[in-house]
């Protein structure tokens, strides 16, 4: 691909991921990405024949990368904690890189979750190898005994929050300042592990 398909393409992506994030996936038309991205119809549908397949760009996209080196870690024989550090901070830098993730799947999760669900699968997604290895800890009582899908759903849950409540977060915690809201981002990325290492580790 030339360095000038590349850039239309990506131009694309952007222009798609906004409208995404606006509208959700029903509510798009192609049109309105075209308008967003500066380009006419047909130039769009040469590159993405529908809006389905820019759907699936834009999340292989910010999966791409996320997806294999968390499978890494996991399926590899590394210490299980060290695992939970690099999901986090795997996570976190794949949501601060493409903030209209949480956002986009708020508004398909509830209109297609088998597309999204189906979706995952197919970029190799596996919690299931997680929930082994929690629960090998839990039998070589290096953990405590919990269940495995708390574990997965609370690293989850603290990682996705802070992007899903920005608005609210940023206003009301750190007077509308993004640097000062980033950076606590960032430091989440310690603090998280941390704090469900410290949870589960047998005393």
């Amino acid at each position: 691909m030339s360095k000038i398909d590349l850039k239309t393409e990506t131009k694309i992506l952007n222009a798609a991921k906004k409208v995404f994030v606006r509208k959700g996936l029903d509510g798009t038309r192609m049109q309105e990405i075209a308008d967003e991205a500066g380009i006419n119809k047909s130039l769009l549908h040469y590159y993405f024949r529908s809006k389905e397949k820019l759907f699936e760009a834009v999340f292989n996209e910010a999966f791409r990368q996320f997806i294999p080196k968390v499978s890494e870690a996991i399926e590899s024989d590394i210490p299980f904690f060290r695992k939970i550090e690099i999901f986090v901070d795997t996570y976190i830098s794949m949501l601060i890189n493409n903030p209209h993730i949480p956002i986009f799947v708020l508004h398909e999760i509830n209109r297609n979750p088998d597309k999204l669900i189906s979706f995952m699968q197919s970029q190799g997604l596996r919690p299931e190898i997680l929930l082994k290895s929690a629960m090998k800890e839990i039998e070589q009582k290096r953990i405590i005994n919990i269940d495995p899908r708390h574990l997965v759903i609370n690293m989850l849950g603290m990682c996705i929050f802070p992007f899903i409540a920005k608005p609210i977060l940023k206003g009301v915690i750190f007077n509308n300042n993004e640097k000062a809201f980033m950076n606590f981002i960032q430091e989440r990325k310690k603090e998280i592990p941390k704090f469900i290492i410290n949870s589960i580790k047998k005393k």
